[in-house]
Parts: C-alpha cells; structure tokens; sequence
C-alpha cells in the first residue's frame, strides 16, 4: 500500500509538469491542422467522348486502376471536348480529355488565361497519345491535298467536338469554306456507315488508333487515308500539330493494309483538371495515365507518353513534380490510403516533434523544481526562524518559537513527495533538529543567566 501510495504521488507530480507541454502541444497541434489537407474524396468524375472513342477506352481503364485503390471514376461522355471543358469550368467534372490546340474557355483576346476566373482555373496533367486527323475517302483516284476533296461530300464531326474544330480549320487553310452545305455534322461510327453506303464522300476523324471507329475504317475494303505530302507546311501553320507516319502493313501484314506508308497530321489527348484536384489523386491518375498509355503504339514510344506536349494549358506542379520525380516516396511502397493517412500525419507530426524536443529537454528541470519547492518552503520558514533566533531572540517569545519550529516539523512531515527525492527531506528534518537544538541552547543560557 505505501508503495502504490509513493507512485501514486510520483504520477501526480508527473502530470503537475507534464500539463504545460500538453498544453502547449496541443496549441501547435490545432495551428499544424490548419496546413494539413483534407482527405481525398472517394469518387471523381472523367468527361470522356464517345463511347466509341479512345478517351472512353482509355477512362474505362483508368478506372479500372484507381477502383483497386478504392477510388471511384465515374466516366461521362460527351460530344468532344469543347463540352468537356464546359463541365471542367461549371464544376460538373474534375477530369476530362481534351483534343491539343483547343483554346482555354477562359482565354482573352491575347490567347492568356484570364486569372479573374482563378476559382475555376483549368490545368494540364499532360498529353496522353497523339490523336491523328484520319481523312477517309472513297474512290480509287489518289488523294494527298485536302483541296482535292473541295465540292464533295465531308462528314467534319458534331457541332462542339473538338474534331469539328479542327477540321474546319484544316479545310479553311485548303480554302474551303467552313460554311459549305456539303461540310456535315456526321462523326463516329454513324460517319462510317455513310461513307461506306456511299451517302458521303470524306470523313475527318480526329481520334487515337485504338479508337474503334478507326480500326472499322482502316479494315474496310474500298476506303483510303489521305497521307498528306505537305504536311510540313501544316507545321508551320498549326505549331500544335506534329507529323506521324503510319507504316504499311502496321494494321494487318498479310493483307498488306496499308499498302503504303501514310503521311499524317496528329495533334494531342490532353488531361485537363480544375486546378483544386486533391493532389494525392493527381499522383494516383498520372499513374494511371503511365500504366495505360505510357506502352508504344503506332505513332509513339514506349515511355514518350504521358508527356507534357501541349502548352494551351499550364502544367500543374503536382504532375511537373511526378514527371521530374516519380509517385510521392510514400505511395511507392504503401497502399494509396495508407501514403494518404502517413502524409496527412506528418504535416502534423513533424511540427510538433520540433516544439516538443525543447520542453522534453527541460521537462526533468521542471519536475525537479516543482518537488523541491515544497522543500523549499519549509526551508524558507526554517531560515526565518534561525534568523529570528539569532538576531531577536526575546525569552518571552520561548513558546512562539517552539510553536513556529514545530509548524515547520508538522509541514515537513506532512510532504508527500516522490521516493527519488526523500534524502531531501531526511536532510530538512536534520536541519529542523539543528535549529530545535540552538533554540534549547539559547533558553539554558538564558537561565543560567538569571540564576547568576
């Protein structure tokens, strides 16, 4: 019992000193908390095209790769990508495909992002794969100038698609006119089907190989790509666009399809993100985006993508960081909610170590203080009755004297103070004894003298 006692007063004096650092701690715990970021939400949403398109492909993928890490993609499609950037800007989606050289909603006249529209800002996670401008035609007779197809029959894509976009733009350098009735709003496979019934005479499809509607076209007999022999003169006059070469025989060696090397315009498939995108999940889609496109393929190399090509957005320095660095240190060895919770923890942690090191250095020094102030009081009592004794002694005064030493006996006594220190009060008893003694020294001189 006497010992549970004695830990019992060691644990009180402990949480005596330890109740300033808790403080204190808990001080720079609320202030850290105001830096740390929220947890990522568990679901996010993809404005895609088609389902017939490759941005679809490519977002049923990802999604596939962010639900085994227990992140939700929920892919919309939609006409292309100027109705993309309209979900981006509205809030109704925080990812979406968007075709290279599309100008941000938010531009002014002078091509730079307004930063009025700040809260909503648009952001490149960077391109994903080069989206070629098929050009189909019937016909045996050879075509490698777009002016070829002025007058006939060309399917340019829905209104608000980016493939429309781009189209009217190559075909308006050929000097045919956006305006043309002949110029339809036919796009996907339903393009497809006319011109292999012969209702249209061109399609223009700006779309990835893997796209669907791509590989329909380049398999049906009687339908050509338009390999383009100025090609680099389209360089010049669209900076955003590259030239890729797709080989003969890539589609099918024993067919021999193509039958030649064809010479084709591509621009880029952009990831585009609202600029408040969790950057947990910004690190987990760019690798998504390596794990599906970062394969060779037709047109590019293994490794080339996810790369940042098209500067008509700014990257964001999240996925400038991933391209420099890789995945965040912790998200390559721990599963995604794990790294989360970890990074979370320390932005908290580690300012806290920081202001708890000091206190802990002068914790001992503190609880040592508190003890021995105890001590000291009694000390202090003791001090001013030696003083008293010596300087004042007064033989009427006798019993006072006694009353005030044994006070300071009963207080000494009385001290409950941990076993490590208790050679301090022996010692302070001692000292109380010695004081007992003067004072019993004093009164017998005292009456000695009288009696003389």
């Amino acid at each position: 019992m006497h010992r549970l006692r004695a830990r019992l007063v060691a644990v009180r004096y402990l949480l005596a000193t330890a109740w300033p650092i808790i403080l204190i701690t808990a001080i720079g715990l609320v202030v850290a908390y105001q830096f740390v970021e929220p947890a990522p939400p568990s679901r996010m949403t993809i404005s895609t095209g088609s389902e017939s398109g490759a941005y679809y492909a490519y977002a049923r993928r990802y999604a596939a790769l962010l639900a085994a890490k227990g992140i939700t993609l929920e892919i919309r499609t939609s006409a292309g990508s100027y109705e993309n950037l309209e979900r981006l800007e509205k809030g109704e989606a925080e990812i979406a495909f968007v075709q290279g050289g599309i100008a941000p909603p938010t531009a002014g006249d002078n091509g730079q992002i307004d930063q009025s529209h700040e809260s909503g800002l648009l952001r490149s996670l960077g391109s994903v794969a080069y989206e070629p401008a098929w050009v189909f035609y019937r016909g045996e007779q050879p075509v490698d100038k777009l002016h070829q197809l002025n007058g006939q029959r060309i399917a340019v894509g829905e209104e608000g698609s980016g493939t429309r976009g781009l189209a009217l733009k190559l075909l308006e350098a050929n000097e045919i006119r956006a305006d043309s009735p002949n110029l339809l709003p036919l796009a996907g496979l339903a393009a497809v089907e006319a011109l292999q019934k012969g209702e249209i005479d061109a399609v223009v499809i700006v779309a990835a190989q893997e796209a669907p509607v791509v590989q329909v076209m380049l398999r049906s007999p009687g339908l050509h790509v338009v390999s383009f022999s100025q090609a680099d003169a389209y360089l010049r006059l669209f900076p955003f666009l590259s030239k890729v070469v797709l080989p003969r025989g890539v589609v099918s060696l024993v067919r021999h399809v193509p039958p030649r090397d064809a010479v084709l315009l591509a621009t880029t498939a952009n990831v585009v993100v609202r600029d408040d995108l969790h950057p947990a999940l910004v690190s987990l889609l760019l690798q998504a985006m390596t794990e599906v496109n970062g394969k060779g393929g037709f047109f590019q190399r293994a490794g080339e993508f996810p790369a940042y090509k098209d500067a008509s957005f700014p990257l964001l320095p999240e996925a400038q960081r991933y391209y420099q660095s890789g995945p965040p240190f912790l998200q390559r060895y721990l599963p995604f909610w794990l790294a989360v919770l970890v990074d979370r923890l320390f932005v908290m942690i580690l300012p806290l170590v920081v202001l708890s090191l000091p206190l802990l250095k002068f914790a001992p020094a503190i609880y040592s203080w508190r003890v021995r102030s105890k001590i000291f009081r009694c000390y202090g009592d003791l001090k001013f009755l030696e003083n008293d004794l010596r300087q004042h002694y007064d033989p009427e005064r006798g019993q006072e004297y006694v009353d005030r030493l044994d006070r300071v006996e009963h207080d000494a006594s009385t001290l409950n103070i941990p076993l490590a220190f208790s050679d301090l009060l022996y010692t302070l008893r001692e000292h109380i004894n010695l004081v007992r003694k003067e004072l019993l020294r004093l009164r017998t001189s005292h009456d000695k003298e009288e009696e003389k």
